[in-house]
């Protein structure tokens, strides 16, 4: 993918005024929704307050938070990490089995903490050719044994999802790509193209929409950030091919088009996306909700956005650091109203400098 550069002071405007000209979040491309909202007491990151937590990491991507502050880390080969609040980095362990050819690797993690015990998920390409989720203990301030949960979803060097989080019912739900096979994603047999729902000892939950099936929605191309707003809704981030990337709206059993499908298209049978971003400003993979707002990284568009939520409908995007840290990936809720970011320019698509690649801890306003 290109990357897109403007000058500093060209970037730092765009990230302060919104910078947000193609997108389109309205029920019909460039006709204002009456239902939409631009939230205009919605809290922004507070840019001048951004502070590097850590530097020289590589490929970091999921980030599992622990109850005292800290989380766990992890970076593509495999490598998990302990990163307090104030950026102290230690390694824990590594996750057995990580291939980490062309887009695959160590991708989402999840934890789980009850009382004393830490029980961490991890989605990841395997070298037994395929995408898989394991559950492992963290004690003592080391990693424990491996326990798949979940396996056979088809790998390949691009479109391997990655998405992972714990939703407010409990269960463990996963992003999945078609893995460069876009016929997997209308399938509903097929794991790929898919937003997946578990629960975390590996079982289907008996309220899935396809009976036995792990499967919760299809017609995804690559799903690699899944976040809950505080009804319970689930969301989720979606890469598109040529034209138009997306924030969907996860319904239960419901098709999101891909490949008849992408962008907003009105089409029946298929559900369309509340967002859509032309793809040079956005490739978004991490998915954070706070007090009701999205915040979606952007990998070729090297900037974060910001989303207001209202109920099912949406506000007026705005985009911040545009081209200031590079391609950010993941978007995680912090502690303190606080944002972390993962930055991905060692993933051989970015122009990495000598601090790459970065945590990075932003505030909220209130």
């Amino acid at each position: 993918m290109r990357t897109v550069t403007v000058t500093l002071a060209a970037a730092l405007l765009a990230g302060c005024t919104g910078g947000s000209s193609g997108v389109t979040s309205t029920a019909g491309a460039g006709t204002p929704s009456p239902t939409s909202t631009s939230n205009p007491g919605t809290p922004r990151p507070r840019v001048g307050d951004a502070k590097v937590l850590t530097t020289k990491l590589r490929v970091p991507w999921g980030v599992a938070f622990l109850a005292d502050g800290s989380a766990l880390v992890g970076e593509r080969a495999g490598r998990v990490s302990h990163v307090s609040a104030t950026g102290k980095r230690t390694t824990v362990g590594t996750v057995r089995g990580v291939s980490e050819d062309g887009e695959g690797g160590l991708l989402g993690l999840a934890a789980r903490q009850k009382g004393s015990a830490t029980t961490l998920f991890a989605y990841y390409t395997s070298t037994s050719d395929d995408n898989r989720v394991v559950s492992m203990t963290y004690r003592g301030g080391r990693l424990g044994t491996q326990k798949v949960l979940l396996k056979g979803i088809a790998s390949a060097d691009h479109h391997n999802g990655g998405a992972l989080a714990i939703g407010p019912d409990g269960d463990l739900w996963i992003g999945t790509g078609d893995a460069g096979n876009t016929a997997r994603s209308q399938q509903r047999t097929n794991l790929n193209g898919k937003v997946l729902r578990i629960t975390t000892s590996g079982k289907v939950p008996a309220d899935n929409p396809f009976r036995g099936s792990p499967v919760y929605s299809y017609g995804h191309r690559n799903v690699q950030g899944i976040a809950f707003d505080s009804a319970g809704r689930t969301w989720a981030t979606e890469f598109g091919q040529n034209t138009y990337d997306e924030l969907n709206l996860i319904e239960k059993g419901a098709n999101y088009g891909w490949p008849v499908v992408e962008g907003r298209e009105g089409k029946k049978g298929y559900v369309d996306p509340k967002v859509q971003w032309p793809t040079s400003q956005a490739s978004p993979s991490g998915l954070a909700i706070v007090d009701d707002v999205a915040y979606l990284g952007a990998l070729r568009g090297e900037r974060l956005w910001q989303v207001p939520l209202d109920g099912t409908a949406v506000g007026t995007p705005k985009s911040f650091f545009r081209n200031e840290f590079g391609r950010i990936r993941t978007v995680v809720a912090a502690p303190g109203g606080r944002l972390w970011l993962t930055t991905s320019n060692r993933d051989g698509r970015g122009s990495p400098v000598a601090a790459d690649d970065r945590i990075l801890r932003v505030p909220l306003s209130s």
